[in-house]
């Protein structure tokens, strides 16, 4: 079946924007749990990610943003790809590639996450998939799991 989706030619006010984040997980008492962070004002659920710093690896950025954001410590154990969307900022439109990788906690407490979002807690799998705002981030869910079944 063809994709509806059809290619877009960027625009002269659109511009490409890359982050990178984790989905950091645990088994809890219940089964695995994941860190998903979110943010009052507009009720949005995601997991921890952010732009690179000059020189920065996408790996490094990654392990920086989820320390800032969750407050915890992590390693990186696999990749989990990319995914990508469009969004309007500012009267700019955005075209975002976001690449995610599976992490396990080594230390830090979500009590120190930044300012970024209001909550930041441990949840379980069916319970972020209801509570993540897109479905992409769902979808890195759903690698993320078949990566720890693996």
């Amino acid at each position: 079946m063809a994709s509806t989706r059809t290619a877009r030619r960027p625009s002269p006010d659109a511009h490409d924007s890359i982050a990178a984040g984790g989905v950091v997980y645990r088994d809890g008492p219940l089964g695995i749990e994941v860190v998903v962070a979110g943010r009052d004002r507009d009720g949005t659920w995601v997991f921890p990610k952010g732009q690179p710093d000059p020189g920065e690896s996408i790996e490094e950025t990654a392990l920086r943003e989820v320390r800032e954001e969750s407050g915890l410590d992590v390693r990186a154990l696999k990749p989990l790809g990319a995914v990508e969307y469009w969004f309007a900022a500012s009267g700019e439109r955005v075209h975002k590639l976001v690449h995610f990788f599976l992490m396990e906690p080594t230390g830090g407490d979500l009590s120190l996450h930044d300012h970024e979002y209001d909550e930041v807690r441990w949840v379980s799998v069916s319970e972020a998939r209801r509570m993540l705002s897109f479905d992409t981030y769902r979808e890195v869910l759903d690698r993320a799991i078949a990566a720890i079944a693996a």
